[in-house]
Order: structure tokens, then C-alpha cells, then sequence
């Protein structure tokens, strides 16, 4: 059994979802039992979101122009696509009546409002994905192969943290089983809506953006399938940013371990989340591009065979700043990054990377930029008592700033890693602002100027001999 997802450039239009629907058939001929969960058409969900926040200014000619345009957009894509005249038209109707629904009067009530409820968020923001499962199921059917749309409303139950939501993993194994296993049976191709799921109650939630390849790593570990693959518009995972190193290369294999810390570390072609259903029982993931679907691309599992470098790969992650705690009196206080840290999360912002000195005159911690105002703001109310006895003295902020993060699972009790790793980056000229390296030694992560980005990596990234050039030699 296989489960495929397929991002927004894959179903971009209908010349690639005309491409979609090859791949399908082709991978059927090998594997009778498919599932294809798909994402929004490409920039479908960030003009949806759009959408709702003029409505919330009370814009309704915009965001009533920007459905109009969403309507046309799929209009097209169906006329391309479906040739019988019946199923066009009832595909064409179902599509209007959902955005008129759906997007139409959805941000026509938050403009009376005059607010945009992360649960009216998540109302309008999943329109895209239930629109291009019903066109990819719709154009399979044209070409012969059995397909049904699937609203992942009815498989995958989650919480109630709107735009984050977090699956109930037996809840949801349960309805997934009961809904797609007799679907196989019948040699029918469930076409499911990525990036979304509902509480018990029915609510439509997301499960955060880039959330379509969570939604597939959850359904593929309900049904216990032999592989997840996620098609994208790469080759796989990259040594490095090509638009920084050049030479970079794809990689062949990685572990769980190692993917897991590039995706978080900025590496967008995985989002972060989707190794964790699937490592309980090491399904393996390939990443893989639909517009060149005979490359191998990239495989990732609990175990590799490669022996290349200590080092994997390297990435980065910017826009994003660094707030430094200090005071001479915080030596010895109990309760300071209890409190600091506490403040943060109470906020629901996402830390990046933590650091501190073995004085404990500082506690240092990276988060996204966007997040700074409020960020200082809590934590000056939380300190309050600190800043009064002088332990805490001054909460400052770095911004311009860029996380590196340079990965590999041997780099796992290698001696001299770290020494190679910053005499490049010395040599590049760039400053070290701070450093972290956790326990599992499979990540060094470190922080400099932004603007040090591109020589910090290509320098890293030629230390370690990681470039196409000289894996041919």
C-alpha cells in the first residue's frame, strides 16, 4: 500500500494535475492500493487568508474580487480537464456553490464582525484543498481510474488549537481505517484534502501551514502502508540551498534524525512534523518531483547505507532575532528560565534555538522576528520581581540575524567537527554570535549576521567536500 502527496505546485493547474493524475495510474499498475492526499493549488490558500483579512477592514470589494478570481482559477482548470459534458457541469456547480459558501459569505460575516477568529481562519483558509480534491478525483475519473474525494473532516480528529491543530492519533486511526480500507478494497483512489481535520464535535481545523504533508504521515500511519512519498517541485533534499551553493547535491538517504532536524532548521521541502507518525513503525518517506517523476530523489527512514561525510547538510533559517536575558544577579537564582521560558510559551511562540552561559549571567534564545514586541513585553511583566531585586537588568533584542544549522548523524561521536565546522566559518570572516549543539551530536546550530548567510554556508559547505563537483571525482 502507498500513500502519495501532492503539493501545490503539483496541482497548480490543470496541465500539472493532468500530470498527477499519469503518476497515479502509472504507480497503480505496481501498487494496486493508492491513496493521494493533495493540497490547495498553488497560492490558493495564502490569497484565501487574504481574503478574510480584508474582509475583517471591512474590504469587500477586494476579497469579493479575490473569489471571484479563486472561481475562475478552478473554472478554468475543470473545462481543461473534464470532457464529459455532464460530470463538467455538476463539477462546475458543486465548485461554485462551495465558494460562494465558503469564501463569499464567510468573509461577509467576518466583515460584520470585523474580526477574523482563528477558527474563521481555518473555515475559510481549508477551501482550497476541498476544491482540488474534488478536481484531481474528477480528472482521474475522466481517465479511467476510480477515484472519490475523501474531506479529511471525516478521518482525522484533532484538538481544538485553531490553525495548529493536533491530531488524536486512536480516534483518528479509527475513523481512517473504517473510512479508506473498503475504498482499496474496491480498487477506488481516495483523493483526500491535505492540511485539514475537525474536532469530535465536527469543527473544520488545520493542522498548520505546510500541514498537507503532516496529513499524509498521519494517514499513512493509520493504514500501516509500505511508504509515504511526497511529491514537491525538487529532486528531494539538498546538501544546501542551490540558490546559495551552486554545486550543491541531492541526497540519495537520510535518517528520520536528520531530516527532522534540516526541516526545522529551514529546509521548507519537509514540514517538520510529518516524520512523526510515521517513525513508530519506520515507514520510510521519499521525497520526490512531479515534474520529473523518473528522478530518484530522496529517501528517508531510521536507517541509511551511505557513508558520504560526517556532515549531511546544512541549512538556515533568518528573518529572525535573538532576545538576551542578563543581570550579574541572576548567578544562582533558582526560577529565572522557568519564569522566562513560561512567559514565552503563554504566548505561543515558537523558539528556535536556546543558549546560556555557564555563569548564568544570560539566557539567550532565538525566535521569529515577528514575535519580538510581544515576546519582550510578557517577559518584562513576568520578571517584574527580578528587575525590582537587580538579578534580571536589561532584556535586549538582536534582530538581522540567521540561525545555521549543520546536520548529520555521523557526526555523532566524531572528534574535531566542531573545530572544522567554525575554522570555516572563520575563515569566511563571519562573527559567531552564539552557539547550541544538543546531546544527539547529529546537529551544531549556530547563529550570525544575516547578511554572513551565503559565505558562511558555501565555506561549511566546501569544508566537508559536500558539493556535486566532488561526489563525481
Amino acid at each position: 500500500m502507498l500513500a502519495m502527496k501532492f503539493g501545490g505546485t503539483s496541482v497548480g493547474g490543470a496541465n500539472r494535475i493532468a500530470e498527477v493524475v499519469k503518476i497515479i495510474q502509472a504507480e497503480k499498475e505496481r501498487t494496486p492500493k493508492i491513496i493521494a492526499v493533495v493540497s490547495a493549488m498553488s497560492g490558493v490558500t495564502n490569497n484565501l487568508l487574504a481574503a478574510a483579512n480584508l474582509a475583517a477592514q471591512g474590504k469587500q470589494a477586494e476579497y469579493e474580487k479575490i473569489c471571484q478570481d479563486l472561481l475562475r482559477k478552478h473554472r478554468i482548470a475543470i473545462l481543461e480537464l473534464i470532457k464529459d459534458a455532464i460530470r463538467c457541469e455538476e463539477l462546475l456547480k458543486e465548485i461554485e456553490l462551495m465558494i460562494e459558501q465558503n469564501c463569499s459569505r464567510l468573509c461577509y460575516g467576518i466583515q460584520i464582525l470585523g474580526e477574523a477568529s482563528p477558527r474563521a481562519l481555518d473555515a475559510i483558509g481549508s477551501l482550497g484543498e476541498r476544491l482540488s480534491a474534488r478536481l484531481v478525483a474528477a480528472a482521474l475519473n475522466e481517465a479511467g481510474t476510480k477515484a472519490s474525494f475523501v474531506e479529511a473532516t471525516e478521518l482525522i480528529v484533532t484538538d481544538d488549537n485553531f490553525g495548529d491543530a493536533a491530531p488524536q492519533m486512536s480516534e483518528t486511526e479509527a475513523r481512517t481505517q473504517a473510512k479508506l480500507l473498503p475504498m482499496l478494497e474496491n480498487g477506488v483512489v481516495p483523493i483526500i484534502t491535505g492540511f485539514i481535520g475537525a474536532t469530535r464535535s465536527g469543527v473544520t481545523t488545520t493542522l498548520g501551514r505546510g500541514g498537507s504533508d503532516y496529513s499524509v504521515g498521519i494517514i499513512g500511519a493509520c493504514l500501516k502502508v509500505d511508504e509515504v512519498w511526497i511529491w514537491t517541485d525538487v529532486d528531494g533534499v539538498m546538501s544546501a540551498d542551490p540558490s546559495i551553493v551552486p554545486d550543491a547535491h541531492t541526497l540519495a538517504e537520510m535518517t528520520y534524525s536528520e531530516a527532522a532536524e534540516l526541516s526545522y532548521y529551514g529546509a521548507k521541502v519537509l514540514y517538520p512534523k510529518t516524520i512523526l507518525p510515521v517513525i513508530k513503525d519506520e515507514i520510510p518517506l521519499l521525497i520526490k518531483n512531479s515534474f520529473f517523476p523518473e528522478r530518484v530523489g530522496t529517501r528517508i527512514a531510521a536507517k541509511t547505507s551511505t557513508t558520504d561525510s560526517d556532515v549531511k547538510a546544512i541549512s538556515s533559517i533568518k528573518n529572525i532575532s535573538l532576545i538576551t536575558i542578563s543581570g550579574r544577579g541572576m548567578m544562582g537564582v533558582p526560577g529565572i528560565a522557568a519564569k522566562t521560558f513560561t512567559a514565552v510559551a503563554s504566548q505561543n511562540v515558537n523558539i528556535l534555538m536556546i543558549s546560556q552561559s555557564s555563569s548564568e549571567n544570560n539566557i539567550c534564545f532565538v525566535i521569529n522576528t515577528s514575535e519580538v514586541e510581544r515576546t519582550c513585553m510578557v517577559l518584562r511583566r513576568a520578571l517584574e520581581v527580578e528587575f525590582h531585586h537587580k538579578h534580571v537588568e536589561d532584556i535586549q533584542v538582536q534582530n538581522d540575524i540567521a540561525i545555521i544549522a549543520v546536520v548529520g548523524e555521523r557526526m555523532k561521536g566524531t572528534p574535531g567537527i566542531a573545530a572544522r565546522i567554525f575554522g570555516a566559518v572563520g575563515q569566511s570572516g563571519a562573527n559567531v554570535i552564539a552557539i547550541a549543539q544538543g546531546s544527539s551530536e547529529i546537529n551544531i546550530s549556530f547563529v550570525i549576521g544575516q547578511n554572513d548567510i551565503p559565505k558562511v554556508v558555501k565555506a561549511v559547505h566546501d569544508e566537508f567536500k559536500l558539493g556535486q563537483s566532488n561526489r563525481l571525482k
